[in-house]
């Protein structure tokens, strides 16, 4: 096999920023990192995206960057005294309001969202700690009962759950964060807040063709157009932390399962992200259960898996990425892992692209082949032979850096820039000196390759070649 299947991402930090951290993360195992726009300044991003760059070129291997959008923050507004203690059973007014809110009275400054709450909507207050059902609306305002309560502070945070809301998933801080990013050349976007595709869809029409978008999936709503998001999104998160909020715990591992089952069907990378090793945010180690549920990302066959905290702040980055690189080749190593990725396949597309894959994948596993060598301009090539998760990986080969980065996310796919072939002899020859660079080949073993004919017109992929080395 070529390279470890499963991606890891590493958010960037504190802990993490400096370019020799930055190369020890990526010699640990990171193929992406993020860039929270949540936090830090503009110019912060960008002395940390010319570290990556800078540890891209000592590492000597491509490094996909992605901007990670903030979106909208919904948000009750200030205290008289700081906070409000809230009890079962108490039904208190909460009002659209600018206004600090007191003991009787919780104020919003989200005139819309407070119009567009019904009775029986569930409210959700401080990541969930607070939870309130609504049951009377007045104008500009909802009376809504304590289900659950504690102290409610200023500005916590406020989600609903069993409602779409009328807020665009880009704010004016994020239309400007996403207009520097691209001109940073972060190689991906991811947007937050999605709802309906009709979000990914406003994104693009800013985005264009300058960076991939990765849709965060963390709201109910989402769930209910998940199959168009997925067709309109280059990528897909799963964001466990505000979809862990706003669905039932029980729920999210299901959920889950459902959208990697989604992407992948669509051959769209998918990422697994928060709270995944958070105990090694201090802690040296992680539990056996967060160990458990990086595997689990990885059995349902998940492109990459995500550390937040764990290698933005943590005490611990290094150790973090080494660990899950060694949970991510033990699954890797388990026979049941593959007849599972072999269960859960779907049906390819009736396109020729989809049948060269299919063909490449079925070959290079009777053949016991080293790699299938994909020779690809924008990616699609060997992102359709990582839909197929053959075992001995991809090679992409491409004359184009960005496409290189880009295919950092997907699953088992090891990019580089090269020259496009020239001849049948020529593409030959290249593809077999990538694949002895790697050092995943002997001699006599057999490669398997896919090219488009004639060579250099981007789309056209309808060969495939075997070849042994000598």
């Amino acid at each position: 096999m070529l390279t470890r299947a499963c991606k890891i991402i590493a958010t960037l930090g504190p802990a993490s920023e400096a370019p020799d951290a930055l190369l020890i993360l990526i010699k640990a195992g990171v193929d992406c990192v993020r860039l929270n726009f949540s936090h830090g300044a503009h110019d912060q991003h960008a002395k940390r995206l010319r570290a990556v760059r800078e540890a891209e070129q000592r590492a000597g291997r491509p490094i996909a960057v992605f901007a990670d959008l903030q979106g909208p923050k919904i948000r009750v507004g200030a205290f008289a005294g700081g906070g409000v203690r809230l009890r079962f059973g108490e039904v208190r007014r909460i009002e659209a309001s600018d206004a600090p809110g007191d003991d009787t009275v919780i104020r919003a400054p989200h005139p819309d969202i407070i119009a567009a709450l019904e009775e029986g909507d569930i409210l959700k207050f401080d990541d969930g700690r607070v939870q309130m059902t609504v049951v009377g609306k007045h104008d500009g305002a909802v009376d809504a009962r304590v289900d659950y309560g504690a102290e409610l502070k200023s500005q916590k945070g406020m989600n609903i759950p069993s409602r779409r809301l009328p807020v665009s998933a880009l704010t004016d801080k994020d239309r400007a964060d996403l207009a520097y990013a691209l001109e940073l050349g972060v190689d991906f976007i991811a947007l937050s807040f999605v709802q309906t595709a009709d979000d990914v869809k406003e994104a693009r029409a800013l985005v264009g063709d300058r960076a991939g978008i990765i849709a965060k999936i963390e709201k109910p709503a989402a769930l209910d157009d998940l199959g168009r998001i997925v067709a309109y999104a280059d990528a897909i998160m799963v964001a466990r932390g505000d979809l862990g909020v706003e669905l039932a715990p029980e729920q999210v591992p299901i959920a889950q399962r459902r959208i990697i089952r989604t992407a992948r069907a669509a051959g769209r990378p998918v990422i697994v992200a928060t709270h995944m090793l958070e105990s090694m945010v201090d802690a040296p180690t992680p539990t056996r259960a967060e160990a458990s549920d990086v595997a689990t990302a990885v059995y349902q066959g998940a492109d990459a898996v995500m550390l937040s905290a764990e290698s933005a702040v943590g005490r611990h980055p290094a150790s973090a990425v080494a660990i899950m690189d060694r949970i991510i080749k033990a699954v890797e190593s388990d026979p049941e892992h593959w007849s599972g990725l072999s269960r859960d396949m779907t049906r390819p597309e009736p396109t020729t692209a989809d049948a060269i894959a299919l063909s490449a994948r079925e070959i290079a596993d009777v053949l016991d082949a080293a790699a299938v060598v994909a020779y690809t301009a924008t990616g699609s090539t060997a992102q359709r032979l990582s839909r197929e998760r053959p075992r001995c990986g991809v090679l992409g080969l491409t004359p184009n850096e960005s496409t290189a980065r880009r295919l950092c996310l997907s699953w088992g796919v090891r990019s580089m820039v090269t020259e496009d072939a020239t001849s049948m002899e020529d593409m030959v020859e290249k593809a077999e000196a990538a694949v002895r660079s790697t050092g995943a080949a002997k001699p006599d073993d057999r490669v398997v390759i896919t090219a488009g004919i004639p060579f250099g017109r981007p789309g056209k992929t309808n060969t495939i070649r075997i070849s042994r080395l000598s």
